[in-house]
This record gives structure tokens, C-alpha cells and sequence, in this order.
């Protein structure tokens, strides 16, 4: 697979081993890669101006200036696809990671152990973006990437698909379109499938999704969904 890497980071040392971890991944994958380094936010987004075609970012949390995370929401606002993996000494930063949909954090010092599976993940997402659901609404069909749905809400032989961009009714059941999803998607409710990409915020009762729709959550299932995003992340 051909992909585009950033990595972003104040530290030159840091830079430069992350690069040698990933050179040394993407050959042992037979992927092509086109790798650019950047020692903060302001250099990177002077780049990401001219190009916007990264597959993977690679992002320093704790930067002077435009911090990884703020970074991060600056990217993700107009880049759905893009793999956000943060790189912190801490894990207080991690519930922030939810805002930009980041696929991983990895602790300092990182080693090839817990990165190369992460990027692993990356390209897998990346191939399964191209996946897609045709959505027969009435005006028209409609091809919908299976990473913008945020959840699905079944509405008595209709069922109403929440993606990033705008909803679409679809006459199906929830149960029969179930059937065009994969494993990134967890039935919380009777009436509810979401995408665990896109949760924001779990409790006992209820999901808050990254657009702040808060859907139902069964009884009964609270762990069963928490191991399931534990996974997924």
C-alpha cells in the first residue's frame, strides 16, 4: 500500500526514531511510503496547506505553541480519513483523544511492540474506508463510507443513517442493514447500532457520539460495549 506519513515533534530525537521504526515497518509490510518530519504545529500546517493527503500522523501531544491535540482538531475538521496517533509521556491527555476520533495513544519512550500493531490498524482502516453502503433513499442512490456513519436508528420500517456530513432514511430494517456493517459497529440499543469510531462518551445508561447526539444504551450492556471500545481503540 502506498501511504503518506507525518510526524510532528519538538524533539529532533524523538523525530528521528519514530522515522527509523516506521521505515523499518513499512518494509517489512512492502509499503510504500512518502514520510515528512515536522519539529511543531506551525511548520506542519504551513506544509498541510499545500498538501492534504496525509494517510497517518504521528503527533507530539506536549509541543510549544499549537499543542497535538489542537493540531489534531485543526486536521480532523476537514479530513475524516486521516490516522491520528498521539505520542504523550502521559495519560491524562487520553479522553481528549475522543474529539478527533485519534486511532491510538502510544507512552514514551515507544517501541516496536506497541507501534508496529498500531500502524498495522492505521492501514487497515485506511482499506476499510473504501468500504461503503449504498443507500436507496427515494430521491436517490447513495454511496456512503462505512468510517461516516455514526450510528443507525431503526424508526418503525425505516431505518434513519447519521453520517458525518447528513442523514439519510433508508426503507430496511435495522436487523437487514445490519448486515452491510462490520466489526467497527456495536448494537447498544433495540432500536440503535453505533459506530464505536465515533463515541464520544459511555455511561451506564447512555452514548455520547462525537456530534453530541446521545443515544440509549440497553441494560445490561455497558460492559459488553466497554470491552468492545477497548478493543476497538
Amino acid at each position: 500500500m502506498r501511504l503518506k506519513i507525518g510526524i510532528c515533534d519538538d524533539d529532533a530525537d524523538q523525530r528521528n526514531y519514530l522515522a527509523e521504526r516506521v521505515r523499518i515497518w513499512a518494509g517489512g509490510k512492502r509499503h510504500l511510503i512518502e514520510m515528512e518530519q515536522y519539529p511543531g504545529a506551525k511548520e506542519f500546517l504551513f506544509s498541510y496547506e499545500e498538501s492534504k493527503d496525509f494517510d497517518i500522523l504521528l503527533l507530539d501531544i506536549e509541543m510549544p505553541g499549537v499543542g497535538g491535540i489542537e493540531l489534531a482538531k485543526r486536521v480532523r475538521s476537514e479530513n475524516t480519513a486521516v490516522q491520528i496517533v498521539f505520542i504523550t509521556g502521559y495519560y491524562e491527555y487520553f479522553s481528549d483523544g475522543f474529539d478527533v476520533s485519534a486511532l491510538h495513544y502510544l507512552i514514551k519512550p515507544v517501541d516496536e511492540a506497541k507501534l508496529y500493531p498500531v500502524l498495522d490498524r492505521a492501514v487497515h482502516n485506511l482499506s476499510c474506508r473504501q468500504r461503503c453502503v449504498l443507500l436507496a433513499t427515494g430521491e436517490a442512490d447513495v454511496k456512503v463510507p462505512l468510517t461516516d456513519i455514526l450510528y443507525v436508528e431503526a424508526e418503525n420500517v425505516y431505518v434513519n443513517v447519521h453520517a458525518l456530513l447528513k442523514s439519510y432514511r433508508v426503507r430496511m430494517s435495522l436487523g437487514k442493514f445490519t448486515e452491510q456493517l462490520d466489526e467497527t459497529f456495536f448494537k447498544a440499543h433495540r432500536s440503535y447500532v453505533v459506530s464505536l469510531k465515533h463515541i464520544s462518551k459511555i455511561t451506564r445508561k447512555e452514548i455520547t457520539m462525537t456530534n453530541g447526539d446521545v443515544i440509549p444504551l440497553s441494560r445490561g450492556v455497558y460492559h459488553e460495549i466497554h470491552t468492545a471500545l477497548i478493543r476497538y481503540l
